[in-house]
């Protein structure tokens, strides 16, 4: 497989299913931006975490493949089944957000109740789950915009937000695991 092609040395880019978009189209900005989670994911996985951690995070760098499959999919050449002259997609399903909630509930069952907010840091691999965190959450923002134009799969974006939400929790799993303060956000009063 060739690496460069040269077809988008215009500006352009062409989606599964052949049809081109500006390379700015903020489909093209939605999926850019899962993929760029997954690299922060990749990061976080390559920190000394526990093999059960490591493991769920690698089955979610492989969901963010195929999200990132969905979005880049021309929506008028997607099917959910096979038909003729049609895109056969994986697809991302409601196990996969389940999956993500039990292992919040599991984590939480552990971690001491949230009492402020909490400043990212304190160790790297802390930190390198908030800013994995922040980039879930902008992905997030930018495919809900694609949404409101173009209609995508309700479950793209329930998995993005669910995703944000357990990268938090395992921040503060890892944050007790490595015996590091939660540092509260306690607002200062200026008068």
């Amino acid at each position: 497989m060739k690496i460069y092609t040269k077809t988008g040395d215009s500006g352009t880019t062409a989606l599964f299913g052949g049809t081109r978009v500006d390379k700015h189209h903020i489909r093209i900005n939605s999926y850019g931006t899962v993929d760029e989670l997954n690299s922060w994911i990749g990061m976080l996985r390559d920190q000394d975490l526990k093999q059960q951690d490591s493991e769920m995070l690698i089955s979610i760098q492989n969901n963010l493949f195929t999200l990132g499959a969905m979005l880049a999919t021309d929506p008028e050449k997607a099917t959910l089944k096979s038909g003729k002259d049609r895109l056969d997609i994986p697809l991302i399903h409601e196990t996969d957000i389940r999956k993500l909630e039990e292992a919040m509930d599991l984590m939480n069952e552990d971690l001491p109740p949230m009492t402020h907010f909490i400043l990212p840091g304190g160790h790297k691999s802390v930190s390198s789950c908030h800013i994995a965190r922040t980039v879930c959450r902008r992905a997030e923002r930018m495919t809900s915009l694609l949404n409101e134009n173009e209609p995508l799969e309700g479950v793209i974006l329930t998995y993005l937000n669910r995703l944000s939400d357990y990268l938090f929790v395992l921040a503060r799993k890892l944050s007790q695991q490595f015996k590091v303060e939660e540092v509260k956000w306690i607002p200062s009063k200026k008068g």
